[in-house]
């Protein structure tokens, strides 16, 4: 016990690298912040002796992070991107009809580089080549698409 008196700052090293290492495994930031409210405890023991002071640095420094610095850690590391993946991400895209399309007679739409069977999404409608579409719902292999509507000049 004697040595640890003695040797404050480095306990305090010790303190902050074994909950940082811990926390490499845990994952949930809250040794992460024990972390920094020792590291906080350590400064303090280079400017003063006294181990009740080192003490209430380190335990205001932690509870402060805790309450104020994780929640917008955890909620930015929580969200991200929306990832679409196969053909889920075509939807709301653009293309170029290649051949006529309506409700009888599926046609031809060029998405993203690649030729698309394409039904009209209303089923009353006949959308011809040339026209700019924009992909409402894909099924199976074939996009149901809308034309997207032109200004006229």
């Amino acid at each position: 016990m004697d040595w640890i008196q003695e040797h404050l700052t480095e306990t305090w090293l010790g303190l902050t690298v074994l909950l940082g290492v811990a926390e490499m495994f845990s994952l949930d930031l809250v040794l992460a912040m024990l972390a920094t409210g020792a590291a906080a405890g350590m400064v303090t023991s280079l400017a003063t002796d006294l181990i009740v002071v080192q003490f209430l640095v380190a335990i205001l420094t932690s509870l402060g992070m805790l309450a104020l610095v994780r929640p917008s850690l955890v909620a930015k590391l929580q969200t991200g991107p929306e990832l679409r993946l196969g053909h889920t991400k075509l939807i709301g895209t653009q293309g170029l009809v290649t051949n006529p399309i309506s409700a009888l007679s599926p046609g031809e739409v060029k998405l993203a580089g690649e030729m698309w069977r394409a039904a009209p999404y209303d089923e009353t409608l006949t959308i011809e080549p040339g026209e700019t579409v924009e992909v409402l719902d894909i099924r199976g292999a074939t996009a149901y698409v809308h034309p997207v509507p032109r200004l006229e000049a």
